[in-house]
């Protein structure tokens, strides 16, 4: 079976479907769908994501989030500090958010949909995060 490719910025570039499910150990699940938009920004991309988050027995919410993506695939919070870097094969990176340490495992097998899984630990938080990216 043949290796694909490494991803690079562009491949990332318009529109994608988000399906996330929030499963944690001491809360009820969580789920998000909505749409990612990278965007030429700056050198790199702007990534805004928007849909409706619902949890158990609360109303759907609104919800977004905002990072910059970098040419080496850096990813950076909206005040600029550094976020994780995505490995361009797959696989596995980390950031740490004290006392909270934060795992992701990017998959890219199935391109052009993508999943990143994020396990969540530490006193704080405890979760598992799992989206699915579609291209629209």
């Amino acid at each position: 079976m043949p290796v694909p490719e490494p991803r690079v910025l562009s491949d990332f570039a318009g529109q994608w479907q988000v399906v996330r499910k929030i499963t944690a150990k001491a809360a009820p699940e969580a789920t998000f769908e909505g749409t990612a938009l990278w965007t030429p920004e700056g050198g790199g991309m702007a990534y805004a994501e928007t849909g409706v988050m619902r949890l158990a027995g609360k109303p759907p919410m609104q919800a977004e989030r905002r990072y910059f993506w970098a040419e080496d695939l850096s990813v950076y919070f909206q005040d600029g500090r550094f976020f994780h870097q995505v490995p361009g094969a797959g696989g596995q990176a980390q950031h740490w958010c004290d006392p909270d340490s934060y795992t992701v495992v990017y998959d890219f097998s199935g391109w052009p949909q993508f999943r990143a899984t994020w396990q969540v630990s530490g006193p704080r938080k405890d979760y598992v995060s799992d989206t699915l990216y579609t291209r629209c």
